[in-house]
């Protein structure tokens, strides 16, 4: 299986992360959409909406990170990351979503386009209101929600699912930015630090550490 995408790609690790875990050989093809003239020609064929992660595998080409889990499911079932309860998978999927929006959308997007992209790629400047409404009313929303949430190792059904990848796969690329998840957030803290302590996860980070030199990016949070 190919997968293209970068691996600092909230998405793209969230599908690297389930393939390690499913034990599911891959060839990664970096795929930086925001770079001019990165992507391959026929890019808009593997991904019709120029998004990353995609995958081809055997000939049958995927986009969309929750579509491309889905399918490696149901090739490889075990270990489940989609779990067997009608409530539990219910609520794994909305927790799959609401990380590609409060997280992702609200935080993950605009703090990365600014601090990085916008500077760095295409040479304007920051937009600093976008930098403030993220840190100061997206953060503590979201934040304060998986607070509610976090007391457990996981959070659904007491398994590791795809909540948890989307959730902790966000969290890391705020950490790159620099931002830390602070002391109002206690039960938060202690679920991402055991997350990031998971042997399939490490396995992951350790392959984006020059990724992360790159783009000057702050790892200092990885053991």
């Amino acid at each position: 299986m190919r997968i293209y995408g970068v691996p600092l790609s909230v998405h793209t690790r969230k599908v690297i992360v389930a393939a390690r875990l499913k034990g599911v050989p891959f060839e990664l093809q970096v795929v930086i959409p925001v770079v001019p003239d990165n992507p391959p020609p026929n890019w808009r064929e593997i991904s019709p909406t120029g998004l990353i992660p995609a995958i081809e595998d055997d000939g049958f080409r995927l986009a969309d990170s929750t579509a491309i889990v889905h399918y490696l499911e149901r090739k490889h079932p075990a270990p489940a990351l989609l779990p067997a309860d009608s409530k539990e998978l219910a609520a794994a999927l909305f927790l799959d979503a609401w990380a590609g929006s409060a997280l992702f959308r609200d935080v993950v997007h605009p703090l990365f386009h600014n601090q990085v992209v916008n500077p760095n790629i295409r040479k304007i400047a920051a937009d600093q209101a976008a930098i403030d409404a993220a840190m100061n009313k997206a953060v503590p929303q979201a934040f304060g929600y998986l607070e509610s949430r976090a007391g457990d190792p996981f959070l659904v059904g007491g398994k590791l699912s795809i909540a948890d990848v989307a959730v902790v796969s966000n969290l890391i690329v705020f950490h790159y930015l620099g931002r830390r998840i602070d002391n109002r957030f206690p039960k938060l803290q202690t679920y991402f630090k055991r997350h990031l302590d998971s042997p399939v996860l490490n396995a992951a980070m350790a392959e984006e550490k020059p990724y992360v030199a790159q783009m000057g990016l702050d790892g200092s949070f990885v053991n």
